[in-house]
């Protein structure tokens, strides 16, 4: 498969997707605070429903709040977590409609009129979060540093031990960094284009 149909060169491509793949090691070099806001800038333009931004990004830098992350993840992510140089914990806000207005000034009673309900909140920050932390994941990957996204956690323990307020909802766990030695598992299987695209 050639990649001429394609804008973006061949190296970033490679360094976006095809190279790419989730780290489970890295090295001691820092994630900065200005690579962390050169990402988010980025990718904040990914696009979603109604221009909704529900995403919520915690860094979790100090070794007090590392400690009280790796108590809620999973057996095997405690040590990788417990090591990575930088770790985000990616949210959601269900009360993102508050914002809206100002992110949607063309039509402010999308507001009222399609998230007066929490269930319907909370089903779409779900959806559009998600989107916002897979370009998230891009984003990292676009500073040329890993990513190492996890679902394996207490998302309970989380919500309650970094927020706490019943409006927040964890997404994932990402460690972040340069990465180290022997940080990839081999590239698994993906499905063939003619599995997966069907024209009509």
């Amino acid at each position: 498969m050639t990649t001429d149909a394609l804008v973006l060169d061949a190296a970033a491509q490679d360094l976006l997707f095809r190279e790419a793949r989730t780290a489970n090691t890295f090295t001691d070099e820092p994630v900065s605070e200005e690579q962390v806001q050169a990402i988010y800038e980025l990718v904040k333009f990914g696009p979603t429903a109604f221009n909704q931004q529900p995403l919520r990004v915690v860094l979790v830098r100090s070794a007090e709040a590392r400690e009280r992350l790796v108590r809620q993840m999973a057996d095997g992510n405690k040590d990788k977590t417990a090591a990575a140089p930088l770790v985000a914990i990616l949210a959601v806000d269900n009360e993102f409609h508050e914002e809206l207005p100002t992110q949607l000034p063309h039509f402010p009673q999308a507001k009222d009129l399609f998230f007066s309900e929490r269930s319907v909140r909370e089903q779409s920050a779900t959806l559009n979060g998600a989107l916002q932390a897979a370009y998230f994941i891009v984003g990292v990957r676009a500073a040329g540093l890993a990513a190492g996204p996890m679902t394996g956690f207490d998302a309970e323990g989380i919500n309650k031990e970094f927020f706490g307020d019943g409006e927040h909802s964890v997404l994932a766990v990402v460690n972040i960094g340069k990465p180290g030695a022997d940080a990839w598992f081999p590239r698994s299987p993906r499905l063939a284009y003619d599995e997966v695209v069907t024209t009509v």
